[in-house]
């Protein structure tokens, strides 16, 4: 069982105009960055699409629903995908972990160069329903925050401010990730938007205000300034696969039972790397076909 840290919180200006959701997703990144190995640049990527699906997760309105935000941006870090539920549950994967890029004119990491820009973002809600809801939009930089901010007033009329940030160290570990969106509800005053806008303008990034040593709540409070915030609850969010023995099968299953007779044919053993957790499952095939269910599809 994956253990759980308090590290989100949502909150809500005085008169219900703007709503906050900020996380400190150090270690959920660092987890990422273990399990795969990630160069410096990719790290930064995938911990900024972890951080920003870990948000957009508590904006589920049950713990059984999911979001799913996938990049392909033609980039050689390749496609991106970040999974979140709404029981703080978060997982990802990207294609390509290493990619070797010299860093920006300012000195950061190029991650939008690693993702590239030529492509789209997919956002895929799965609310039980018979079908999932999919949003997609252009990439506006490939640099993560941007893209989302910009599927926010595109897909869902939103007016959204995104930021995300992981800051790595020379040895490739991370020191410090996190991120907040800021979305103006209806009836929100030009005044109210000025305003927010000055406080965020006026904002060290993320990952300084993290290693500062501020707490999500301060940065709650340095972008809501003037807006007498409350918080509405915390919760806890941390790096964690759902992958089964149960799923694997289910999936292999899923090819159908004369493909499976033809990969039986080739190897019993069917040897299946979790793509999420790099956990490996060994499936018998002859056993499988054994014991085939016959409301599978043959």
């Amino acid at each position: 069982m994956c253990e759980k840290k308090d590290n989100l919180l949502r909150g809500i200006s005085d008169n219900g105009g703007v709503i906050f959701y900020g996380i400190d997703s150090t270690e959920m990144v660092r987890e990422m960055e273990r399990i795969h190995k990630t160069s410096a640049v990719t790290t930064a990527a995938l911990g900024r699409l972890l951080t920003g699906a870990a948000m957009m997760g508590q904006m589920l309105k049950s713990s059984q629903d999911s979001v799913t935000l996938q990049i392909k941006g033609g980039g050689p870090a390749g496609r991106l995908l970040a999974v979140s539920d709404g029981a703080g549950h978060v997982k990802g994967y990207v294609e390509n972990p290493v990619v070797e890029l010299p860093p920006r004119a300012d000195g950061h990491l190029n991650v939008g160069a690693a993702v590239g820009k030529d492509g789209t973002l997919d956002v895929i809600r799965d609310l039980g329903m018979r079908e999932p809801y999919i949003g997609q939009v252009p990439l506006a930089s490939g640099e993560i925050a941007e893209d989302i901010t910009n599927y926010f007033a595109i897909s869902e009329q939103t007016p959204t401010v995104c930021a995300l940030g992981v800051l790595v160290n020379e040895d490739l570990s991370v020191r410090c990730a996190g991120g907040f969106i800021v979305q103006l509800l209806p009836g929100a005053t030009e005044e109210e938007i000025t305003r927010l806008e000055k406080n965020i303008g006026g904002m060290p990034g993320v990952t300084t205000l993290l290693s500062e040593g501020k707490s999500v709540r301060d940065i709650l409070e340095l972008a809501l300034d003037g807006f007498e915030p409350d918080i509405l609850d915390t919760a806890r969010v941390d790096y964690c696969c759902d992958c089964s023995e149960d799923r694997v099968k289910k999936t292999i299953r899923s090819l159908g039972k004369k493909e499976v007779e033809k990969l039986r044919d080739e190897d019993p053993v069917a040897v299946v790397d979790c793509q999420f957790c790099g956990k490996e499952y060994r499936v018998d095939l002859n056993n499988l076909l054994k014991n085939w269910p016959d409301s599978v599809d043959n």
